[in-house]
């Protein structure tokens, strides 16, 4: 099932929700404004009798909520995940640039966890079994394995493309048309 991506009143991703939850929004009138080709889903409810109508709730799948955000999300690091790394990394190792089922990449640290390297997103690259053992306990320098690419830490709307969710294709459009320039994901 699709969820809805929720924004900000300007137009930044806050988070995934059901579309139960986007329902509550909806009937509180919290709802500033609603994008997609077409609803998400029809939500119906009980039946006015005096009217004999059902009520119904049409939900969007991008709804952007009234009100001003608690704090600057742009400012927020994305969390790490080895999912989320691999397909930032477009499941290419680092080190051969041989792209690989995600199942046959690790999440390699460029400077050794051993010595001091944060499990962090300019930290980490995608590695095949391989090449991650030739490296070792080493920095690249010391293994004489240049870095095909370099690591970045992604966006607020690459994060969201990242996170694997099924997501509608006017979605993933409207999450795309936002990607900052240069990103792996275009």
């Amino acid at each position: 099932m699709h969820h809805v991506l929720q924004l900000d009143i300007q137009g930044t991703p806050q988070a995934w929700i059901t579309a139960e939850e986007a329902a509550l929004h909806y009937a509180t009138n919290t709802v500033a404004w609603e994008q997609g080709e077409s609803p998400l889903v029809t939500l119906r409810g009980g039946w006015n009798v005096a009217r004999g109508r059902q009520s119904t709730l049409v939900i969007h799948p991008i709804i952007a909520l009234r009100g001003a955000p608690r704090r600057n999300l742009h400012e927020v690091v994305p969390a790490v995940t080895k999912p989320k790394l691999l397909r930032r990394d477009r499941c290419t190792c680092a080190y051969c640039a041989q792209v690989f089922p995600e199942k046959d990449l690790e999440a390699e640290h460029i400077v050794p966890a051993s010595k001091g390297g944060p499990y962090a997103w300019t930290n980490l690259v995608s590695a095949c079994r391989h090449c991650n053992g030739r490296k070792k306990d080493r920095t690249p320098e010391q293994a004489g394995m240049p870095l095909v690419y370099l690591p970045y830490v992604p966006s607020r709307y690459e994060d969201f493309l990242l996170r694997g969710r099924n997501v509608r294709a006017d979605v993933h459009e409207w999450l795309s048309a936002r990607l900052p320039k240069g990103s792996r994901l275009n």
